[in-house]
């Protein structure tokens, strides 16, 4: 089994791909906290193996996608000692031995090289990857696999929290899209606001991306506020959360 390791600035996704039915079988998360990681790791990671019947010696390989670099030597630490298992970080050094390619390797984040490299592996064309998470990320390849560039716009949570912690009388809300753009009362007007107006920036920014560059794009949606924008169904071709899991995996697998 492979075991990848997805860090993000919020959350830090343990998912398992079992190579024999070629599918992403177990997640599980802990939070992106440096003064609490450890603890979690050492009570959540064996309680999880053993609630699902999983055995550490059953991980074969292990990859760490990781935009927190600080936090890299306690993930590959613990690997090391519950797993005895080195797991392979991704760096920018990775991308050399990839069918994609990115003139500003030392820039773009290995997350969203494993967004590119999953969704090539998909459809060989040119795509955009939109990827709703921390950051709402549009990072966009041509039909050779080159990168052409990334859009960064707050993610869909960051824009909550910024009103909320940025104001005095405004609250935080759940992520709900409400069936009207009219806020009602205050918690409405703030999901209207937020996510209409995000499904309005993403069919937006896929507009002017097409426009510009005049190819025909595939897009795939990926993170895990994806599923979230449920007007915005018939804007993707697919919807995939695993698709930086997938990416991940292979990047890996590049460079075993």
């Amino acid at each position: 089994m492979f075991l990848a390791i997805d860090v993000g600035n919020s959350n830090i996704v343990f998912a398992i791909f079992n190579e024999e039915n070629q599918t992403w079988t177990n997640h599980f998360r802990v939070d992106t906290e440096p003064d609490s990681l450890q603890g979690q790791l050492t009570k959540k990671v064996p309680l999880y193996f053993l609630e699902h019947g999983l055995s550490p010696q059953d991980i074969e390989k292990i990859g760490i996608s990781s935009v927190v670099p600080h936090i890299n030597p306690i993930l590959q630490a613990y690997c090391q000692s519950f797993f005895g298992t080195d797991p392979y970080l991704i760096t920018s050094q990775s991308y050399a031995k990839l069918p994609v390619k990115t003139i500003r390797p030392n820039e773009i984040g290995t997350d969203l090289m494993c967004n590119v490299l999953g969704a090539w592996d998909r459809f060989r064309q040119a795509t955009i990857v939109v990827d709703f998470g921390t950051a709402l990320t549009f990072t966009v390849i041509d039909d050779s696999g080159q990168v052409l560039g990334v859009s960064i716009v707050p993610g869909l949570k960051t824009a909550i929290r910024s009103l909320s912690s940025n104001t005095a009388k405004l609250p935080q809300v759940d992520l709900k899209l409400p069936e009207s753009a009219i806020g009602k009362n205050t918690v409405h007007a703030i999901q209207a606001g937020i996510l209409f107006g995000y499904s309005g920036l993403v069919k937006e920014m896929i507009q002017i991306i097409t426009e510009e560059t005049k190819l025909s794009f595939k897009v795939i949606a990926t993170g895990g506020l994806s599923e979230i924008l449920t007007n915005l169904e018939g804007v993707f071709d697919e919807s995939d959360k695993n698709l930086t899991l997938q990416g991940l995996r292979l990047m890996t697998l590049a460079n075993d």
